[in-house]
């Protein structure tokens, strides 16, 4: 199915939004669309709704198994209108939400389906759960110039740490921190300071009056927390190209930029062990 617009899903597209959990995929471009759905698909999402310029063609061979919205991923704030005009939409919910190029990895990913993790997120009473973005890049940048291969993925083994997060009066929150590391923060001279975060809450449950921010973050503190108040919680990752692909696009960073490699890279496995080896992600309770 597709749509026209925003607005007219919204309006006719209820069907897409009736079960979750839901996957929300903006295509800023072409690049890797199809491995996008195709990962996400595997991970048994019930509907995935990709949000793309009407120019953006999809694969004949996928364009049956996700809904189409035409729109302009884009826009200023194009991000919080999508994703607060589903949760307005479809309360009681479970969405997730990426870029293309960005592959969500959890705990034992491989065996379980995300309806299973969720529904083990639901037993400890947790409505979201804190995703860390995880940045891919591609080892040789000659053979690929927009820093985007698969088959050349590597990632930052190590380099990543928290800071304390305070709220408006500058006092710490309650089970918040804000986290760095990755190309973010080797690169930081090339990155606004408002974008170096590594944390997202890309899963969660919708529910009247919720609203995403700006800065991935939700106006119900709870949302944005790392854990329970009783013992960790399960967290993921989301492995994104996206910020590897943008310093090589921008002038201002490309031709400063000759290898995104340094001693601590290494080749990414495509598997959760990595993940939970290196500490980027942990399956709290849930075994």
């Amino acid at each position: 199915m597709r749509y026209d617009s925003f607005e007219t899903f919204l309006t006719e597209g209820a069907a897409a939004l009736a079960k979750g959990p839901v996957g929300l995929i903006l295509a800023e471009d072409a690049v890797e669309v199809d491995t996008t759905i195709r990962h996400h698909l595997d991970q048994g999402f019930r509907s995935l709704i990709v949000f793309a310029a009407p120019e953006l063609e999809l694969p004949a061979r996928l364009d049956d198994k996700v809904t189409r919205v035409d729109c302009d991923p884009m826009a200023d704030g194009a991000l919080e209108t999508i994703v607060n005009g589903c949760i307005d939409a479809a309360p009681g919910v479970w969405f997730y939400y990426c870029y293309n190029a960005e592959y969500l990895f959890y705990p034992f990913c491989e065996t379980r389906s995300v309806g299973e993790m969720i529904s083990f997120n639901m037993e400890e009473r947790r409505d979201a759960i804190l995703t860390y973005v995880i940045d891919l890049y591609a080892g040789d940048l000659w053979s690929h110039p927009t820093a985007v291969s698969l088959e050349d993925a590597h990632l930052d083994r190590s380099g990543y740490y928290a800071l304390a997060r305070t709220d408006r009066w500058n006092n710490p929150a309650e089970r918040q921190l804000d986290f760095f590391g990755g190309l973010r923060w080797r690169f930081e001279e090339h990155i606004p300071a408002k974008r170096r975060r590594i944390d997202r809450i890309s899963l969660f449950r919708a529910k009247p009056g919720l609203h995403l921010r700006a800065d991935h973050t939700f106006d119900d503190p709870e949302y944005n927390t790392y854990a329970c108040p009783w013992h960790n919680s399960l967290t993921a990752s989301v492995c994104s190209f996206r910020t590897a692909k943008a310093l090589k696009r921008n002038p201002g960073s490309t031709f400063d930029i000759q290898t995104f490699r340094w001693h601590n890279s290494a080749p990414f496995d495509w598997h959760s062990q990595q993940l939970l080896d290196l500490g980027l992600m942990e399956p709290g309770q849930w075994f």
